[in-house]
Parts: C-alpha cells; structure tokens; sequence
C-alpha cells in the first residue's frame, strides 16, 4: 500500500511520469499556459511552482537545482518562428547550437546567424521568475505562481476532464479572501440562519435584481 507516498502515478512508470512532468513545464514556460487533464495539471502545477520559486531566488546553486530537475531545450522565439520554418538543416543547427547559458545573447561571432535560440532555463530565470517576484511583492505575499481552470469539454474517448493550465500574469489581481474558509462552514451558516429566521442575503446577480425594480417602479 502507498502510504505516506506523495504523488500521483498516473499509471505510468517512473521515467515516463517524469518525462511527462518536464514536457509539461517547459511547453507552460515556452507558452504561458497548457491544455491537458484535470489531474496532470494538479499534479504538474507543484513542480511548476517549485521551479519558479528557484528562479526567484536565482543563485547559482537555484539555476544548477533547476537544471537537474527540468533539464533544458532551445525554444525558438516567437518572432523568429517563421524564419525558422524556413531555413535549411545546417542553419537550424547553427542557431540551436550555443550552450545553454549563452542562448539568450545574440550570436555574432559565426557569420551567417542574425539570431540564436532561447533557452527554457534562461527565460525561467530572466523572464519568468521576475515578473512573478514583482507580483508577489505587489500583493504582498509569495507563491500562487500558476493557476487552474477547469474547461467546458472533455477529452474525446474517456471524457476526462480537461483544465489549463496558465502562468498567472504581473497584473492580475487575487481573488477576496472569504471569511468562511470551507464550503462546509458556508452551508452550515446558511443553515443556521434560516432555521434560526434569519435567511442570509443572496449575493451575485440575484441580489441586484430587487434593487433595480425598485429603482425602476420610482
């Protein structure tokens, strides 16, 4: 039995879960957010918040963590997308193939290459990670780096449920803390007031409803 085992199997092998995880990342790095199930992104979005929180703190030890933990690969920038599909073979390896840590400088020592590929570790720690870090000292507190929603469809063949998975963005705002923590403790209150005659007030569009018929009948 797998007690006190966290993590999700995902009815894969070790190696392939970990493939998963990693693919998973760098294509929400590369592209700010991702389309799979419900429970992948459950699963994906603590490796992908750890990442990031090594990429705030970016030291060197941080970078080597992350290294060892995603791995790297080029990613091609957005505005060169184009001129990469066009190219031949030999110029696509020339601008694949500067190390990792120098992909994000601009090669103009070999000539013939205008550009030169990203990397998934250095947009991590130079893109990423600081406008996340501003974010979380603008609304005061660190962490909630990713966010999930859950989507109308579902998967053609199993009906799974499918989510996306998203980079949340420097100017978006945190939602209200409630004041009744659990869905649990919300019922109850409810309960309560209503056998108590003291039904609570209904939020949302149906409480707006009465203040505009009266504001319509005057």
């Amino acid at each position: 039995m797998r007690h006190a085992v966290a993590g999700r199997k995902l009815n894969r092998t070790s190696a392939h879960r970990l493939a998963l995880r990693r693919n998973l990342v760098q294509s929400l790095l590369e592209h700010g957010e991702v389309r799979t199930t419900i429970t992948k992104a459950r699963e994906v979005r603590r490796f992908a918040e750890r990442l990031i929180s090594l990429g705030i703190r970016g030291t060197l030890a941080d970078r080597q963590r992350a290294i060892a933990l995603l791995g790297d690969r080029a990613v091609i920038p957005a505005e060169n997308k184009d001129e990469y599909d066009r190219m031949s073979d030999a110029k696509r390896a020339k601008t694949l193939r500067a190390r990792s840590g120098r992909r994000y400088r601009t090669s103009t020592t070999r000539p013939g290459v205008k550009w030169t590929a990203d990397s998934i570790i250095s947009r991590l720690f130079k893109t990423v990670a600081p406008a996340l870090k501003r974010r979380g000292e603008a609304v005061g507190s660190a962490g909630g780096y990713t966010r999930i929603i859950k989507l109308a469809e579902r998967r053609i063949g199993d009906a799974t449920q499918l989510a996306l998975l998203q980079l949340v963005k420097e100017a978006d705002k945190r939602r209200p803390k409630l004041t009744d923590k659990t869905q649990r403790k919300r019922r109850s209150k409810v309960r309560y007031a209503f056998y108590a005659g003291k039904p609570l007030a209904k939020r949302g569009r149906s409480a707006a409803k009465p203040a505009e018929a009266a504001a319509k009948s005057d």
